[in-house]
């Protein structure tokens, strides 16, 4: 038998041992489909998305951390050798398979043509890394490109206090994120990356797991965002998303403001914030924003994944 095929009967059994009313739910009588518990109620006792928790019943355990694990325990009344099965079971279990190199880095002439655009733009792809970008780009996500590492819009969404301030309508970026990565979920199920991104973010941001329970989808397209900007303030830009053939995963994304408005006035602000950022930088690399780390805006050739 697989380890895949334990977890899955080892999960199985054992929420059929335990019954709601061991665990404090109320017993609303009538005819359970299901001996013991279901899933959904698991799943809200062990604190995960009900989608998560099935994904580890299926078997997928592999990179499920130890706060997870030891809700799921908890949940389910394990003893302490179920418990440390449990944990044996998700150490043994095989990685899942995924493409290799899928949306790590663009092209030097990809670069090129981002560093001629007169706007901001990004390259992203279906893990919430951000790839590539123009100074613009970066100068307009400049918090994102503050955290350390190659930036992750999904990360500094939900785990970053300062998205708070930076998305104005912060609730409709969290959705959004979360929409867009269900709906890259569904495209590429064996996204090893992805689902370890899905998998932390249901460990450590509730908002993240009341967004992902929504089960809501959404495919960025165009459409209208409003930053709170830490140099040049509030601005609203029009945003358009490319995809690039023969780079499966990658998009670019470009952000404009319509002339004469006050977006506009701030844009020609942001034009002159990147430069002097980019001036500082070229003067003094070691005291580089992190945006010098990775393949971000630079040479190519990084291993990491993106989004938004």
């Amino acid at each position: 038998m697989s380890t895949k095929d334990q977890v899955r009967e080892f999960l199985i059994a054992r929420r059929a041992h335990v019954s709601p009313r061991q665990v404090g739910l109320p017993d609303l009588g009538g005819e359970r489909r299901v001996p013991g518990l279901r899933r959904e109620e698991v799943a809200m006792l062990a604190g995960v998305s009900v989608d998560y928790y099935t994904r580890l019943e299926r078997g997928n355990i592999r990179g499920a951390s130890e706060s997870v694990l030891n809700a799921i325990a908890r949940a389910l009344r394990l003893n302490d050798v179920e418990r440390e099965y449990l944990f044996d079971l998700a150490r043994t279990a095989p990685a899942p398979v995924r493409r290799e190199g899928a949306g790590s880095s663009v092209r030097t002439s990809v670069q090129r043509v981002l560093d001629h655009l007169a706007v901001p733009a990004l390259v992203h792809n279906a893990t919430q890394d951000i790839v590539a970008a123009n100074p613009l780009g970066r100068a307009l996500y400049a918090p994102h490109f503050d955290t350390g590492g190659r930036p992750n819009v999904a990360r500094f969404v939900f785990l970053d206090p300062r998205a708070r301030d930076y998305y104005v309508d912060w609730p409709l970026a969290r959705r959004t994120t979360a929409a867009i990565m269900r709906l890259a979920a569904g495209r590429d199920p064996r996204n090893a990356e992805l689902a370890a991104l899905i998998g932390e973010l249901t460990d450590r941001s509730p908002q993240f797991r009341a967004d992902w329970a929504g089960h809501e989808v959404h495919s960025h397209r165009t459409g209208v965002k409003s930053f709170r900007h830490p140099g040049v303030g509030v601005v609203e830009v029009s945003f358009d998303v490319f995809e690039m053939p023969g780079e499966p995963g990658l998009q670019i994304v470009t952000y404009s403001v319509a002339p004469g408005t006050e977006s506009a006035d701030r844009f020609a602000l942001l034009a002159s914030w990147a430069a002097t950022r980019e001036a500082e930088r070229a003067a003094d690399p070691a005291a580089g924003a992190p945006a010098d780390r990775g393949p971000v805006g630079g040479p190519v050739g990084g291993t990491d994944r993106a989004s938004h």
